[in-house]
């Protein structure tokens, strides 16, 4: 991802699912069309302020929170970054991550 729509459509997404909002759902609390919520999310089009400051109240989230992007990264430049943050880990911070990525399937489910 590269540009500011992308990375915001790519965090509106994230939460949204996080939250377990369906998009059709979170269109109507918004009072917008399916299709332009979805057109947000892939970054294809931009949103007002209005519709920002609607999803930033029907998401119950903060304006911070909507642009914190640190983690929405190209694939690439993600995986060197994590990598990079696993030479920093102890033993035991190794085990906790490990633990942790073992049970993500679980969680898919």
């Amino acid at each position: 991802m590269v540009n500011l729509k992308e990375k915001l459509g790519a965090k509106i997404q994230e939460i949204r699912k996080a939250k377990h909002i369906t998009q059709e759902k979170l269109a109507e609390m918004i009072n917008m069309d399916t299709s332009n919520l979805s057109n947000i999310e892939r970054g294809k089009k931009f949103m007002t302020s209005v519709t920002m400051e609607k999803l930033v109240k029907s998401l119950n989230i903060t304006e911070k929170e909507l642009f914190d992007f640190e983690h929405i990264l190209p694939e690439d430049e993600l995986k060197k970054t994590i990598i990079k943050k696993l030479d920093n880990m102890s033993y035991t911070e190794l085990q906790f991550l490990y633990k942790t990525m073992n049970n993500i399937p679980l969680i898919r489910k």
